[in-house]
């Protein structure tokens, strides 16, 4: 005779009852650590994803940053390079004037205009040809008056500074605009 046949019916029904019960509630559990498993898993995989496209778009941020950086160096070397030109264009014209302007007043030069030969009624008193002695052949000529010559100096002089600050000007805005 076996164990379970002296156990009166109803217990054994009961017994099963609750045997199967255990065994439902150890599948359940045993259902629910795999569940937890595999959710485990796939929130890990979620995770792992979801690291690799924040440190890849940190990388291509980082990347960009470069890039605009060195856009940014490049355009103020350029920048550098431009105002070193200007400046050197301004002094040399400064120089050029300069020299101008001494030989003027030293009277190493003289500046002189021409004159319209047809027009008779100005009244001037100008000879219409060249002094004996002169080696200049050509149109006639008046020669100014030092002063004059000096204030006409003075003039190209703040114009020609004017373009060559446009030209840097127009440098500058069309390297900045790119």
């Amino acid at each position: 005779m076996r164990l379970f046949d002296l156990i009166p019916a109803p217990y054994r029904l009961l017994a099963a009852g609750v045997l199967w019960a255990v065994l439902a509630c150890g599948s359940a559990a045993i259902a629910w650590q795999v569940q937890d498993w595999r959710y485990g898993q796939q929130l890990e995989q979620q995770a792992r994803l979801q690291t690799e496209t924040l440190n890849q778009l940190a990388l291509a941020a980082a990347a960009q940053q470069r890039a605009e950086q060195e856009k940014r160096v490049a355009l103020e070397q350029q920048l550098s390079a431009s105002e070193q030109t200007h400046y050197r264009v301004l002094s040399d014209a400064q120089r050029d004037q300069g020299r101008l302007r001494d030989r003027l007043a030293t009277a190493d030069l003289r500046l002189s205009v021409l004159l319209d030969a047809t027009e008779s009624a100005s009244g001037c008193s100008v000879p219409a040809t060249t002094p004996a002695g002169g080696v200049v052949h050509g149109p006639t000529r008046a020669q100014l008056d030092p002063a004059h010559a000096q204030r006409i100096v003075a003039i190209t002089d703040t114009g020609d500074q004017g373009l060559i600050a446009l030209k840097a000007c127009q440098a500058y805005a069309k390297a900045v605009s790119r």
